[in-house]
């Protein structure tokens, strides 16, 4: 008895011509194919990553720095022996040995972490967080070859760096992909130096995009494959082996991984790469306003139809100043491209090019102007270029911010604090009880070392970090406090 769910049409009378049967039989043969394929390239989970994890190996590298840290003026505590005593000269050999607690000779610290190679001529990059301060940097190569690499630049804004290491012979090196067109659920590999136990590949899937963290130019992807401590600066992969994302960060209540990373989109790392290797700094382009995201609320109160595009709230002399640009308007295109938020403008502003004439569109009193501003150099205008120093004596030395009385580091406060030399930040003096910063812990005599996951060294610094992330629309600003040697991530609303 025939089965009508499994019978077939050719057979009952319908096609008698065998060279039309063999044409349907190749027919039915290739569609089951074609569904086969599909179905694979479904699932895409791949059987193994171990042809992935060997074609990769080669070019990412553990990374080791040696910084000299200054040691503190003065004899710390120890044990007192009288002077003459038959047991002086054993103690003070004692302490000698012991790591010259009596100050005598500065020490070295090292840090390691992780990196790729992305040109057979050397260039590798890296988180500008590993290499900070460094003054020797050692890289180690998959085969166990060892380089002393030198800084080539590095943009702390989006914790990038680039190095360079002469080598005799042609490195084996990766290149970017299109971060752009990763999507949640893609399957990525990371490869990196985690907690200094050498090349390690972990893997998982991108769980999110577009994460921001608390710089002005952040386009995180979060993926939930392994990173620790040790992974910053290593690469992630996509499965063809092309680098979308650098391994930065991770959250975490007890420092190790538990599921949820972030890496540094590709498509913001190659701009800065290219332009660390053309000019050893970044040149982003600065248009000169401060901004707002426009809220429901703001929105109605401006008669706007929708709650879009960016607020002007302060035109500074600069570029949008000279162009026309007003307190009151809001930005909804830049250069042709369409503008949701104040995130949206300051990055596709970040990307333009410096000297080049932008159309701006604005809307002002329920109408639409366009107008032509000519963009500076938002390093320049910010005094922030990596080959620019502050002046001393410019900046307030204590200054009363976000409910904080605080004062740059001096010697004298060092001394008081027990900080080494080469410490930088500022000293928390006072903290108003009335306020979020004493509610969360902060006191007298902490000190704040960076803001928005950016080093500060004086009022002004940290006055800058503030106003970047506002310029981004954030609502609170991250601050690294450190108090007797023990940091903590503290967030103070900036409302």
């Amino acid at each position: 008895m025939k089965s009508k769910a499994i019978s077939i049409p050719w057979t009952q009378n319908n096609i008698h011509s065998k060279p039309l049967q063999a044409l349907w039989f190749l027919a039915l043969a290739t569609a089951l194919l074609m569904l086969q394929t599909v179905a694979a390239h479904a699932r895409s989970a791949p059987e193994s990553f171990a042809d992935l994890a060997e074609k990769i190996s080669p070019s990412v590298v553990n990374i080791t720095t040696s910084t000299t840290v200054a040691a503190p003026t003065g004899r710390l505590p120890g044990p007192i022996v009288p002077e003459g005593s038959p047991f002086e000269d054993f103690f003070k050999d004692f302490m000698d040995r012991g790591g010259n607690r009596n100050g005598n000779r500065p020490r070295k610290s090292q840090a390691l972490g992780s990196g790729f190679v992305i040109s057979e001529d050397g260039y590798i990059v890296t988180n500008n967080h590993v290499i900070a301060d460094a003054d020797e940097i050692k890289i180690e190569f998959f085969s166990g070859k060892t380089l002393v690499a030198k800084l080539i630049g590095r943009d702390p804004k989006v914790d990038i760096a680039l190095l360079k290491v002469e080598s005799d012979e042609p490195l084996a090196f990766v290149s970017f992909g299109d971060s752009d067109i990763m999507r949640v659920g893609d399957w990525v590999m990371a490869m990196g130096n985690p907690l200094g136990q050498g090349f390690s590949v972990s893997a998982g899937i991108i769980s999110a995009r577009n994460r921001e963290l608390s710089g002005v130019y952040d386009d995180y992807l979060q993926t939930d494959a392994a990173i620790n401590r040790g992974n910053s600066g290593g690469p992630l992969f996509n499965m063809d082996g092309q680098v979308i994302g650098v391994n930065t960060a991770i959250l975490s209540p007890n420092g190790g991984s538990i599921g949820i990373g972030f890496s540094m989109a590709s498509n913001v790392v190659t701009r800065v790469v290219g332009q660390l290797k053309e000019f050893g700094e970044t040149r982003r382009g600065w248009l000169g306003v401060r901004i707002q995201n426009v809220t429901e609320d703001v929105a109605e109160a401006m008669g706007l139809k929708d709650a879009t595009g960016a607020l002007v709230t302060d035109v500074p002399e600069g570029p949008a100043a000279e162009a026309g640009i007003k307190s009151g308007d809001v930005i909804t295109s830049f250069d042709g491209v369409d503008i949701t938020d104040t995130r949206a403008l300051v990055r596709q502003v970040g990307n333009a090019e410096i000297g080049k004439e932008v159309r701006v569109i604005v809307l002002r009193d329920g109408k639409t102007q366009t107008l032509q501003v000519v963009l500076g150099r938002r390093e320049t205008a910010e005094g922030t270029s990596t080959s620019e120093t502050e002046k001393p004596g410019v900046a307030p030395t204590k200054k009363a911010v976000l409910g904080l009385t605080l004062s740059a580091l001096t010697d004298e406060l060092r001394k008081q604090l027990d900080l080494p030399d080469s410490a930088q930040g500022l000293v928390v003096k006072d903290v108003d009880e009335t306020t979020e910063a004493f509610e969360k812990g902060l006191r007298a005599g902490d000190v704040i070392t960076e803001a928005g996951q950016q080093k500060i060294a004086s009022i002004k610094d940290l006055e800058t970090r503030i106003e970047d992330a506002k310029e981004a629309g954030r609502k609170s600003l991250l601050l690294l406090v450190r108090r007797s040697g023990e940091p903590r991530f503290v967030a103070l609303s900036l409302e």
